[in-house]
């Protein structure tokens, strides 16, 4: 089933992957993703970590935000052994955003990655990741600090430096202790920390819109214009894609 074909007074459906809380079992999400995503013109929709539900959900939304967790991706999915530091994995989370993704480049629908988003989107794609930072990354910063925050170098020619109007760097919230080492297949590094962790990729594809950054634009948005950029723009996306679909059609 195709998403639902938006019209200028239909806003476009932004699916949201829950969060899973082990001690209450609860799935759940922070309000601010929602807020985000409803302040750009979206409808946000959650989606539970139920096998064999999540790309149901997929296909009736126009977008797909891959959220954060406290979890980490199972590193047998990108063929390492399991680093001691990687103490929290969610099966359930990985599979979920394995299946929204293999939809999202089935049918070319926008995809935005954030934090651990951004990481299950770059092993989807067949790249690795930093199993922890403090110990891979010589000289690291601060990233994981409930109070963490650095500069995000944009590199230029990229969607981001357009989209912060040239600025050469945005400060940004840094709460991960993992990151993306070897990008997946077709993600082009556009934003580095000062001692080298990647903090955004985009797809290479012209006609699919994919972004992943390790910061939380959800967090920042009212006050980041980059960062509130970031969901109007996959909006934006989200609608040309559905228009485009109802128009041919």
């Amino acid at each position: 089933m195709s998403a639902r074909p938006s019209t200028p007074a239909t806003k476009p459906l932004i699916g949201l992957t829950c969060r899973w809380d082990d001690e209450k079992q609860w799935f759940y999400l922070p309000g601010d993703y929602a807020h985000a995503v409803a302040a750009a013109g979206g409808v946000p929709v959650m989606i539970p970590l139920v096998s064999g539900t999540a790309a149901e959900v997929a296909a009736r939304v126009d977008a797909v935000i891959l959220t954060g967790s406290y979890s980490d991706v199972d590193p047998e999915r990108y063929g390492q052994p399991r680093d001691p530091h990687v103490t929290r994995i969610h099966p359930e989370r990985d599979a979920t955003d394995f299946q929204i993704l293999e939809h999202a480049f089935h049918e070319k629908k926008p995809v935005l990655g954030i934090c651990y988003g951004m990481q299950s989107l770059n092993v989807y794609l067949g790249g690795t990741l930093i199993q922890h930072i403090p110990a891979a990354v010589g000289g690291a910063l601060e990233h994981q600090g409930a109070n963490a925050q650095h500069v995000a170098q944009i590199e230029p020619g990229s969607h981001l430096a357009a989209w912060a109007g040239g600025v050469p760097q945005v400060r940004v919230n840094s709460t991960h202790h993992q990151a993306v080492d070897r990008p997946g297949r077709g993600l082009r590094v556009v934003a580095k920390a000062p001692d080298g962790v990647i903090e955004a990729v985009e797809g290479g594809w012209p006609d699919h819109w994919v972004i992943g950054v390790e910061w939380h634009p959800e967090r920042i948005w009212q006050k980041e214009p980059l960062s509130a950029r970031l969901f109007a723009e996959l909006v934006q996306a989200a609608r040309s894609r559905s228009d485009a679909a109802a128009t041919s059609g």
